[in-house]
């Protein structure tokens, strides 16, 4: 990216070391003029067309980062919000058992109470059936038994509501960091898409047209005609992938969006695969490690390919040297020169 730096008006020391005039009018005059001249050096230069395209692209390409990492967070915040929901409905479940435990354990020992009276040792005591006092200390060893594994239930349910109602929290703990993280990257993708649109906003219309168009070494066959004239897809799921991103050009792009109707760049080969019964990870850098590393060399429609170290753009190939991709806002969703940006790595899903 061209950088420019801002360019200010220094006086010479000439003119800061020259001999005083000693007319007032004079000196008012000189005054009046180098206050104008300073106003007109000190003021900032106008921006090249070229200048602005580069800090475009660049912030396009800083937004597209922070969007990819936007569907992170929010992809993560909605994991921890269904794990969230499991461990509730876990822990009442838990609950609901453990009190009808202890309920159960309370009435036998209150029915015992009732039926016996006396301790059990007295009762055998004043037995004096020798028949009766065996029977009846069988059946409270039974009896005794059972209690003790109910009270032991009981224990083991108290520790399991206690377990899950920790994980909850902790569960609860990585929701509000995740959906705080979205909450920041919303932001940032919001303050370079901003800026980006002042800086634009600085163009008339065909210039802007020029800083928003991304191929600048070859253009892009017609839509309607790519279709037909591009090689068709090798297996049938590539070829349904494809033909779903062939469907998808023209609609514009949007960040987080999935679709139907709009698209970031990793939201498009992800429903298109979607659409050929192949589940892919959000983000971009997800979709990297979600298949068979190719050369580029070895590209065939319906592969992923990968722009810029961070992995941060992805398109889908179509053939023909050609890419389906929603690449920036402004934009819609086009075909491309596969080589129209840094290819870092490419996929083949399956």
């Amino acid at each position: 990216m061209a950088q420019h730096r801002r360019r200010l008006w220094r006086p010479s020391a000439a003119s800061v070391y020259r001999k005083p005039i000693r007319t007032a009018a004079t000196t008012l005059t000189l005054a009046g003029a180098a206050s104008a001249l300073g106003g007109v050096a000190l003021a900032d230069p106008q921006p090249s067309t070229a200048e602005v395209r580069d800090r475009v692209d660049a912030l396009h390409h800083e937004a597209e980062v922070a969007t990819e990492e936007f569907n992170a967070a929010t992809e993560a915040a909605a994991a921890a919000r269904r794990e969230l929901d499991r461990l509730t409905e876990e822990a009442a479940r838990r609950t609901d058992e453990l009190n009808r435990a202890r309920d159960a354990l309370g009435s036998q020992a209150s029915a015992e109470y009732r039926a016996a009276g006396l301790p059990a040792s007295v009762q055998l005591a004043l037995s004096s059936d020798p028949d009766e006092f065996l029977g009846r200390a069988a059946q409270l060893d039974r009896s005794g038994d059972r209690q003790a594994r109910a009270l032991l239930g009981v224990q083991d349910r108290l520790r399991d509501v206690e377990r899950l109602r920790a994980e909850a929290e902790e569960q609860a703990t990585a929701l509000e960091e995740a959906e705080r993280a979205a909450r920041d990257q919303r932001e940032r993708v919001e303050s370079r898409l901003a800026e980006a649109e002042r800086l634009l906003a600085t163009l008339s219309a065909g210039e802007r047209a020029a800083a928003l168009a991304e191929e600048r070494s070859a253009a892009p066959r017609a839509a309607g005609d790519a279709a037909a004239a591009l090689p068709a897809a090798p297996g049938r799921r590539a070829a349904q992938a494809v033909a779903f991103a062939y469907a998808q050009l023209g609609k514009p792009y949007g960040w987080g969006a999935t679709g139907p109707d709009a698209y970031d760049c990793s939201g498009l080969t992800q429903a298109a695969w979607r659409a050929a019964g192949v589940s892919l990870p959000r983000t971009s850098y997800s979709q990297a490690d979600a298949g068979t590393r190719v050369s580029r060399d070895a590209l065939r429609p319906g592969d992923l390919v990968f722009y810029y170290p961070g992995l941060s753009h992805v398109g889908m190939y179509v053939g023909d040297g050609q890419i389906v991709h929603a690449s920036r806002p402004g934009a819609p969703v086009r075909l491309a020169p596969v080589d129209s940006m840094p290819l870092v790595a490419a996929v083949r899903p399956g």
